[in-house]
């Protein structure tokens, strides 16, 4: 009985507050696609950890990731957007 009821106290579902964000996404055509999206799961310093000056084909790799492996909720429009707009200004 007490392993049954640690287990449902480990399975509990836990909540924290987010430090307030310092970071900003760079101006540019498409900026909107980046903040609707980005910053519901990671900040925008995510991206300025990233090398700069990659490409569309690892943006769009990256942008594929967070859809394929992190479950992001980011249709393929949205995706497109955020592909382009990363690989133009970062």
């Amino acid at each position: 009985m007490a392993l049954a009821g640690a287990a449902c106290a480990w399975a509990a579902s836990q909540s924290y507050d987010m430090p307030e964000e310092t970071a900003v996404f760079k101006p540019g055509p498409g900026v909107e696609h980046a903040q609707n999206n980005c910053v519901t799961c990671h900040s925008a310093d995510y991206i300025n950890f990233q090398p700069p000056k990659m490409g569309s084909a690892f943006w769009d790799a990256e942008v594929q990731k967070m859809i394929k492996v992190y479950h992001a909720p980011i249709d393929e429009a949205e995706a497109k957007g955020i592909a382009e707009y990363l690989a133009k200004t970062y």
